[in-house]
């Protein structure tokens, strides 16, 4: 999961993208190769999970992630040095990424991966919900049903009240809301920023969160370590195998994540926004294959409720903007009309 974010191009990529042919299949394909390949390093991850601790995965595979984007970098911008343009705005951004990471990540030993998936996925109803609170967007009443119907389907995967109710369920879903708010901040404090500079920004701040974690733990020593390795755990020997894996979770997140930047740059979100939701599909589908695990009928309700929800809103967004920019053409041609130069009389 790590990262996902439907790229925003830069003015040159822009223009780039702008005069090149949308190629809609081509891209859908490569969006679900993508978000496969992506849902492959989440099961890996779990697999591990009981050899490693979180901070002491985040710490490795931060140092991973920084090697691979620091060629990237010298493969693509040679010795074009490149710097935020608004460092705290990068901050930000990072630090809420960071934040649905680490809780996304956290609940991987304790849950399926079919109800982190679907507690993940309810970050479009979130994005609707702090533009509204944040930035003041309008919610229409079709935006506000999607809401509704998208928290139906989280409680039913919850089960709040019942013996299958866990708290550790609640953890993907602040990992959906912190990985909203790094959506809203792509979109209005980063639009201008370099896409290698988010992720380096990204990659330092994983670094730093993974090393306070991890210090933290080895001075407070928390007493309940040995019932919770992986979230209370510090630093212990691990070996190739799971240092070979840690690795090649680094190399499977940066390969998705240039798919989905391609994917996003060759067609519309709108058309791709129902392949996205295939992410469900194959968490389930690794999640079987590795562990023998299916979601009971209740989550798999939740999780068809969710993806309605979130379809529905990206439906109504695209609405409103094909009505705006509808609404701009024709005032621009009222506007050409009125600006032409009047026959004498």
């Amino acid at each position: 999961m790590d990262g996902r974010l439907s790229p925003l191009p830069t003015p040159t990529a822009a223009a780039s993208t702008a005069s090149t042919k949308d190629t809609p299949a081509l891209a859908s394909g490569v969006l679900v190769a993508s978000l496969a390949v992506l849902s492959l390093q989440d099961a890996l991850v779990k697999l591990f999970a009981d050899a490693v601790s979180l901070w002491q995965f985040q710490v490795l595979r931060a140092c991973f992630n920084l090697g691979l984007l620091a060629l990237l970098y010298g493969l693509v911008t040679g010795a074009r040095r490149l710097k935020p343009q608004r460092l705290w705005a990068v901050a930000v951004r990072s630090a809420l990424l960071v934040g649905a990471m680490l809780l996304f990540f956290g609940g991987i030993p304790n849950l399926s991966l079919a109800e982190i998936a679907a507690g993940l996925y309810v970050f479009p109803l979130f994005v609707a919900l702090l533009s509204k609170i944040c930035l003041g967007e309008a919610v229409g009443i079709r935006r506000l049903l999607a809401i509704l119907v998208g928290f139906t389907g989280t409680l039913l995967i919850l089960k709040p009240g019942t013996v299958g109710f866990s708290p550790m369920a609640l953890m993907p879903i602040g990992a959906a809301l912190c990985y909203a708010g790094t959506i809203l901040a792509t979109r209005r404090l980063c639009r201008q920023e370099s896409p290698i500079v988010l992720a380096m920004g990204v990659g330092i701040a994983f670094l730093i969160a993974g090393g306070a974690g991890s210090l933290a733990i080895s001075v407070i020593q928390p007493a309940h370590a040995a019932t919770w390795p992986y979230l209370l755990g510090g630093w212990h020997p691990i070996d190739a195998v799971v240092l070979g894996l840690i690795a090649l979770c680094s190399g499977l997140n940066l390969a998705a994540n240039i798919g989905l930047a391609k994917a996003y740059q060759s067609a519309e979100a709108s058309w791709l926004a129902p392949f996205d939701y295939t992410y469900l599909l194959f968490a389930t589908l690794w999640g079987y294959v590795f562990f023998g695990t299916l979601p009971d009928g209740l989550t798999i309700g939740g999780m068809t409720l969710i993806a309605v929800a979130g379809l529905t809103i990206t439906w109504t967004e695209h609405r409103g903007n094909r009505h705006a920019s509808m609404l701009g053409r024709c005032a621009d041609g009222h506007a050409s009309r009125d600006a032409r130069p009047k026959p004498a009389r």
